[in-house]
């Protein structure tokens, strides 16, 4: 069966097929950096390195470009309160954000464009939509893209979802040269200069300003991706207006080939709750990465989290989930520990029913939910023949390349290694003594005491060994 995914833009689970064989371009809408991300932004950004990696298994050489959004009102009024300079105050938080990004075991995308190095083809693409009679220059130099104008062209707008053109953005209204707009469904395509603005401006045609949002995407994608190409991802709060935009922008510049689409498919991640609710800093559910690890989880633990749903399921974040996903973790590692000691360099052509059956699932519409289903099923089958003695050497060496090849999908990767202390390995060597000699209860001190210091005793095929807790 081949990889089935639900297309945002046709409604409805579909065959994936790249435009060109075995090659997709990939692009995700990426951080804005005023801040630190939180673990709803990750989400996406997990959902989207997942995606990633399984097109990778499958076969497809994929090109990701992920955006970095280094100018909006936010960043400008942060900095103008602050005296920062726009590169300084930006710098900061997009180097935490790639920090907290490696933590989470996400591949690096190959392209990461700001929009402040963009300016040329932003400008260029509005000029586009200007010659075309579907944007217009409002008396202060702002330029809009006008809807009505948009759709006199016979092209639609709202092909990612229903709209109701009577309620379309009426709180967006919010300074005061957006009220030269012709219509309120119209949106700002460039943003003429004002005082607030300070040092953040660029030239045009029509003035001195900066870019809106919606377009940034636009001229990113097109530019490195080509202006028609296969995949296009965010979480479902992007879908409109930014994506919907993103559509009308691209396709209204006129700079597709005939039929083609300015994005084929169209992927998105459901919301993320906390403790059951809208993630907030008023209701203290409110978590940056690096607040979960000053409570001592670490990326692994929390990216198994993040995956352990399918996509397209609103997902309930719990710190009680947290510590089930380090005890799963755990689970997996153990488990991972006894097949290389089993294993001890063995090789083996063997193929384990796993990887089928996670490609199975995995392929349609990516059901990570069921996929876990499946690896757990082996991890306790597996656990049971090392137990009884009945997994040989080979088959213990298959069981680690067929994790290898999921985990090339997950990206848990290995946990890190830490060797223990010659006087811990003194006091591991006394317990043994001491059991060898049935004083048990010496041995139940050292044991207690080892876990006291953040190791624990694990008992492999070759004997007891120390792993850090």
């Amino acid at each position: 069966m081949p990889l089935r995914i639900l297309n945002t833009l046709s409604r409805a689970v579909e065959d994936f097929t790249p435009r060109e064989p075995r090659r997709v371009g990939m692009y995700c809408c990426g951080p804005t950096v005023h801040n630190f991300a939180h673990i709803g932004n990750f989400r996406t950004f997990v959902f989207a390195d997942l995606v990633r990696r399984y097109l990778e298994l499958s076969g497809y050489t994929v090109r990701h470009v992920m955006n970095i959004t280094d100018v909006e009102d936010k960043i400008i009024r942060t900095i103008r309160e602050n005296g920062r300079s726009l590169a300084d105050f930006t710098g900061e938080y997009e180097k935490a954000f790639l920090e907290d990004f490696d933590a989470l075991h996400c591949l690096r995308p190959h392209d990461l464009p700001h929009a402040t190095e963009h300016m040329p083809g932003i400008v260029a693409l509005i000029g586009k939509l200007i010659d075309r009679g579907i944007a217009y220059r409002a008396p202060d130099g702002s330029v809009y893209f006008s809807i009505q104008r948009y759709q006199g062209c016979g092209c639609k707008y709202g092909q990612l979802l229903n709209l109701n053109f009577e309620e379309m953005r009426v709180g967006e209204r919010v300074s005061s040269d957006e009220y030269a707009k012709e219509a309120v469904a119209d949106f700002a395509l460039w943003k003429a200069r004002v005082p607030e603005d300070g040092d953040v401006f660029w030239p045009s045609p029509w003035g001195e300003g900066r870019p809106g949002w919606h377009i940034e995407c636009s001229a990113m994608s097109m530019e490195l991706l080509g202006t028609s190409f296969d995949l296009h991802l965010g979480g479902e709060d992007l879908v409109f207006p930014h994506h919907e935009d993103e559509i009308a922008q691209s396709e209204g510049a006129g700079v597709q080939v005939p039929g083609e689409r300015f994005v084929k498919y169209w992927m998105h991640g459901a919301h993320l709750l906390v403790e059951g609710k809208k993630m907030a800093k008023s209701l203290g559910n409110f978590f940056t990465l690096r607040d979960l690890f000053q409570k001592g989880f670490n990326g692994r633990e929390i990216r198994f989290l993040l995956i352990s749903s399918h996509y397209r399921e609103s997902f309930n974040f719990t710190l009680k989930g947290l510590a089930d996903a380090r005890a799963n973790v755990a689970r997996i590692d153990e488990m991972i520990a006894k097949l290389t000691e089993l294993a001890a360099g063995t090789s083996s052509t063997e193929v384990s029913p796993l990887v089928a059956e996670f490609i199975r699932v995995m392929d349609d519409n990516l059901n990570v939910s069921a996929a876990w289903g499946a690896i757990f099923d082996w991890v306790r089958e597996t656990n049971r023949a090392i137990a009884e003695g009945k997994l040989t050497p080979i088959a213990a060496a298959a069981a680690l390349a067929a994790w290898q090849k999921v985990d090339a999908v997950l990206g848990l990767g290995a946990p890190p290694t830490a060797e223990a202390p010659a006087e811990l390995l003194q006091l591991l060597e006394e317990r043994q003594i001491a059991r060898k000699a049935k004083d048990f209860k010496r041995g139940d001190v050292i044991r207690d005491q080892l876990k006291g210091l953040g190791w624990q005793i694990e008992d492999t095929p070759k004997g007891p060994k120390l792993k850090k807790m």
